[in-house]
């Protein structure tokens, strides 16, 4: 039961647009916080993601949210749900 629950949610982060020179394709890099398992101090990590953002409005330096989705092609697993802030 808990399966059928869990099965319409899809992950969303928010990171900052580090390029978007292909077409209709950005790569977003998300930092976390991460405690070391020895030092018990905060690492920040980061991921990059290639995201499809359909109308090419994204540029470098935006703050954006993506979702998880279906695989679009070889990398692109995201789409850009929302642009919470432009670049100045």
């Amino acid at each position: 039961m808990d399966a059928i629950k869990k099965r319409g949610l899809k992950r969303q982060v928010v990171g900052t647009v580090v390029s978007n020179k292909m077409d209709k394709t950005i790569v977003v890099s998300v930092e976390r916080l991460v405690k070391h398992p020895l030092y018990q101090k905060y690492i920040r990590r980061r991921s990059k993601f290639a995201a499809h953002d359909e109308n090419n409005a994204c540029n470098i330096g935006d703050r954006v949210k993506i979702t998880e989705s279906r695989p679009l092609s070889k990398t692109k697993r995201w789409r850009v749900s929302q642009i919470l802030q432009k670049a100045i």
